[in-house]
């Protein structure tokens, strides 16, 4: 099996879907000001000009392709544009992803086969293309999942499935390409909730109040920073934020009891009454903001003690202890909940 050898980001070129906002657009800044070259993806062609102007007038390169990743053809002229303007592809991040709140009875069904078409095979058709532009000379493919690729929440239950579509997919394609020695890393990234216009994005069917994050919630760099660490070091999976290992751990641990935070907490903590915002968000039609960071009102943390450790060279002992950390944060969070 050949073992990939990753580039320090300073001297990659990386591909980054739905970057024109939220977690794509704080990654390519991040690449960008350590060096990178940044390939920049999404449906929003003015504002992904916008931040590409930004990157170059702070000394950054970058270029602008926009396109659908629900759209294999896109994402080949995504790849045809990286390999002209940058002689070659190291890093492919499969970013892009809306969510839907609201009741899963309640959601019409051209609504879910519409996220799909963007979370599922968005990432399929990015991994179809990367794969054939890094087989030979090796890279990272790096897919964004989110916790709840592993737990699924209620009022976000078709977004969830997506997720869980990711990690199945992720997981099948890595050990395929390992199995025909094919020296790419595949890294599978879950984020906790983190502060970007994601529920700004989101169609609402909820019959009160508009999306929101349940804290504890995270900056969109911290995302970013396990990103690049995934692109210079092969790692299988990564949760971004203590909470949302701690909730993995707690669903796996005991289900129905996690079953019953969910159904006391995740109604409330998941609306807000304090600002208005159109129904529609941006399933079909992309909405102009061009901003990584959203309006959470509340306490935005800054950085992950359970996620350092976890990407850590020291040992796995470090990841297993602050493994250990969040589950007990998780406990007292359950506690107050019940």
């Amino acid at each position: 099996m050949a073992k990939p050898s990753l580039k320090r980001v300073e001297d990659q070129v990386l591909v980054i879907t739905g970057a024109s906002s939220g977690i794509g657009l704080a990654t390519a800044r991040l690449a960008a000001k350590r060096g990178a070259r940044v390939v920049l993806n999404a449906r929003n062609d003015a504002d992904l000009h916008q931040v590409t102007d930004e990157i170059r007038n702070n000394g950054g390169r970058a270029i602008a392709v926009a396109g659908d990743v629900a759209d294999e053809r896109a994402m080949d002229r995504l790849a045809e544009s990286a390999l002209r303007e940058f002689g070659a592809i190291d890093t492919w991040v499969n970013n892009a992803g809306l969510s839907i709140y609201g009741k899963l009875t309640d959601i019409p069904m051209a609504d879910k086969r519409r996220l799909f078409d963007i979370n599922f095979w968005g990432v399929v058709n990015g991994c179809r293309t990367a794969v054939r532009c890094l087989k030979h000379r090796g890279g990272a493919i790096i897919n964004i999942g989110s916790e709840v690729s592993d737990r699924a929440v209620p009022l976000q239950g078709i977004y969830s499935a997506s997720k869980h579509a990711v990690a199945g997919y992720t997981d099948a394609l890595r050990m395929e390409l390992e199995h025909d020695g094919l020296p790419i890393s595949v890294t599978l990234v879950k984020p906790s909730a983190i502060n970007t216009p994601f529920p700004e994005h989101a169609r609402n069917y909820m019959e009160d109040g508009v999306p929101a994050l349940p804290p504890p919630v995270y900056a969109p760099e911290v995302v970013a920073q396990a990103i690049l660490k995934c692109a210079e070091k092969p790692v299988r999976d990564v949760v971004v934020g203590g909470m949302g290992k701690a909730q993995i751990v707690m669903g796996r641990v005991a289900p129905r009891l996690t079953d019953r935070y969910m159904e006391r907490a995740m109604f409330k903590q998941q609306k807000t009454h304090d600002r208005t915002q159109p129904r529609a968000g941006s399933l079909e039609h992309p909405q102009r903001d061009g901003r990584a960071h959203g309006l959470h009102r509340g306490r935005v943390l800054q950085s992950s003690a359970y996620t350092t450790a976890a990407l850590s060279d020291v040992t796995k002992i470090v990841s297993f202890a602050a493994a250990g950390l969040a589950l007990a944060a998780g406990m007292r969070r359950w506690r107050g909940a019940a």
